[in-house]
């Protein structure tokens, strides 16, 4: 397998060595791992892929683990797009796509990011590794971690939904609460590297999750028979996923399988929570903190995302838009989606939905444009999230079928 030639930081433009565990850029730049494309161009084609394993794996040549024995894996990556027939026509989409990473292990999209993180890391000998989590990240992380045998630290808000609670200390890992935000979670592992010498795996804090979030736009390509849609919606808290597909593009167009088109790459937040939308509309490169941050989408409960500055140029690069929605219209996209296609997706997916119409209305979208929006988890993990009616209730010799049952 492969290994990246360097690190890069996107802010000053300094190089380091992949070779040993790192965090951030002394300016305090995120890092992104480089790979010698050119080298590759020469020797990889995209035809080589055909009989490969349908996991994440299939693009081992651009990530981020040198030998094959170091990998830990659950088979994610590779999850199916769907077209969306019924709500296309409803919203005015007739070729609108769902690429549904619900049924990735843990049943989110942060398995990717946990399978090259933790991978990478038993590969340069990293045993006790911490990190704050609105949720999903501490039970992809802490699932990863338990197969490759490493010790996890979680710091969690503990407004967390309760499923990713219970499902970080199913794995094993040790699971703190505490009363504030993520931003809050992310201080105490601040101090805790300080004092025990833990690796932090903060989103963007070390350089490997994004390789794996990267895999979904290799995916979208190859999946669409490397015909890019004209536009993605990505629900933006940490936004690595957003970043990820912009630099998966790029790495694409460098060994000459996609051209230089790019789909609009847009991010969907919550309006309670919606730091990247107010820096878009005022045109600035990083965000400010969001005060008093709340919504019910956990995964977009982000006051200031560590990456704000790489989505807002990735979204820019790409002729794409930011914008918010609220809880009410989530939680009626999440209605929507799962009568119309059978779909119960996590709240951060139904914002994609709940979007739509005004991206429609302002023009971002225009009706002949294929869209694909991005479902990062499954709506099993948030129960409390279904807008439940009271069930009729029946004696072992009802009959059903009458309008009145049927009604409830």
């Amino acid at each position: 397998m492969t290994t990246p030639t360097s690190l890069l930081c996107p802010r000053c433009g300094e190089r380091s060595s992949p070779n040993l565990p790192r965090n951030l850029c002394g300016c305090g730049s995120p890092l992104l791992a480089e790979y010698d494309l050119a080298s590759l161009r020469q020797t990889w084609r995209k035809e080589d892929l055909a009989g490969r394993e349908a996991s994440m794996w299939r693009y081992w040549e651009l990530l981020p683990v040198e030998d094959r024995a170091n990998l830990v894996t659950l088979g994610e990556g590779w999850t199916p797009i769907l077209p969306l027939r019924h709500l296309g026509a409803e919203t005015g989409l007739p070729e609108l796509l769902l690429k549904d990473e619900g049924l990735s292990p843990t049943a989110t999209f942060k398995a990717r990011g946990a399978a090259a993180g933790v991978s990478r890391a038993k590969e340069l000998g990293i045993r006790q590794v911490a990190m704050p989590t609105a949720g999903n990240a501490g039970g992809a992380w802490a699932a990863y971690c338990a197969r490759a045998g490493l010790d996890l630290h979680v710091v969690m808000p503990v407004d967390t939904p309760e499923m990713n609670k219970l499902e970080a200390q199913a794995y094993g890992a040790h699971v703190y609460l505490v009363r504030g935000l993520i931003s809050d979670a992310g201080r105490i592992v601040t101090r805790a590297m300080a004092e025990h010498g833990w690796f932090d795996a903060s989103t963007l804090k070390e350089p490997y999750r994004i390789e794996g979030k990267k895999t979904m736009g290799y995916e979208i390509a190859e999946q669409l028979g490397w015909e890019l849609p004209q536009a993605i919606l990505y629900p933006a808290g940490g936004g690595v996923g957003l970043i990820g597909m912009w630099k998966a593009f790029d790495e694409l167009e460098a060994l000459g399988w996609i051209g230089r088109r790019r789909p609009k790459l847009i991010a969907v937040q919550a309006e309670g929570c919606a730091p990247l939308v107010r820096a878009f509309e005022d045109g600035r490169e990083e965000s400010s903190f969001w005060e008093d941050a709340e919504t019910i989408a956990s995964g977009l409960r982000v006051p200031k995302a560590l990456g704000d500055f790489l989505v807002l140029r990735a979204i820019r690069e790409t002729e794409g838009y930011a914008i918010a929605v609220s809880d009410r219209a989530i939680l009626e996209a999440s209605g929507l989606l799962a009568r119309t296609e059978g779909l119960f997706v996590c709240p951060e997916g139904a914002a994609t939905v709940a979007a739509l119409p005004e991206l429609l209305r302002r023009g971002v979208l225009r009706s002949q444009d294929r869209a694909l929006l991005l479902n990062t988890g499954s709506g099993l993990k948030y129960p409390d999230t279904v807008q439940a009616r009271e069930l009729p209730v029946l004696e072992p010799g009802d009959r059903i079928g009458s309008p009145s049952q049927a009604d409830g």
